[in-house]
């Protein structure tokens, strides 16, 4: 079965460029060119991956992919010509997978998607990761603090999976970079730096245990 992708964006030549390099990849495309259509599209079909434009008629991205998320936990990748903290967390707050500011290299967006559909996959591992009230249960793919599930993006979990799977070890930027997003991301780390703050805010009593390493990265604190 071919893995489908639903590209969101009012502006068609955008939507061209993109279904031109995801057919080449070999994914079925399919398209909407408002939030409206998109959630249509998104929850009649069996999609793989969301690729949304934020600034749309009729519905914005984050709003359309907040109703999508109440129907389906579909991956999505957000394109959008802001740049600035409060929009990039907002995006991530709402579940985004990644986030590409417009221009962008159509290659360097494929290299993102098959990130994001790898990630995607269940894990097979039937092992816990836990310390003390946070566990993460590998294979229902799902994190708990004090038994209370928390909800995390894709990009979240697979960070609190690689700093746990690591512990005591302090881990530079461009390593977490490398191993986590899987592509070359140290032209804008400031991502990882917002992916912590979210995941420390989720991990609530267990923040501390994500150590800040000025100049290196960071570190997650073995139990003591």
């Amino acid at each position: 079965m071919s893995t489908k992708i639903l590209i969101a964006d009012d502006e068609e030549n955008i939507r061209n460029i993109i279904k031109k390099y995801a057919l080449h990849e070999g994914y079925e495309v399919l398209e909407a060119k408002d939030g409206e259509e998109a959630i249509k599209l998104a929850l009649e079909n069996k999609v793989d991956l969301l690729i949304m434009d934020v600034m749309m008629p009729r519905l914005d991205g984050f709003k359309a992919y907040a109703k999508i998320k109440e129907k389906d936990d579909i991956p999505c990748i957000f394109l959008t010509a802001l740049n600035e903290e409060y929009d990039r967390i907002y995006g991530f707050d709402v579940g985004a997978d990644d986030y590409v500011v417009k221009p962008f290299s159509a290659n360097e967006l494929m290299k993102r998607v098959r990130a994001v559909l790898k990630r995607a996959k269940p894990s097979k591992s039937d092992s816990l990761l836990t310390q003390k009230g946070l566990k993460v249960d590998l294979t229902a793919h799902r994190v708990y603090v004090d038994d209370r599930e928390v909800s995390l993006s894709l990009k979240e979990y697979d960070l609190l999976l690689y700093l746990m799977q690591n512990k005591g070890v302090a881990l530079t930027r461009e390593s977490i970079l490398e191993k986590v997003w899987g592509y070359d991301y140290f032209k804008d780390d400031r991502t990882l730096d917002t992916h912590i703050k979210l995941l420390r805010k989720s991990l609530g009593p267990y923040a501390s245990f994500i150590v800040t390493i000025r100049g290196v990265g960071y570190r997650f604190e073995k139990e003591s």
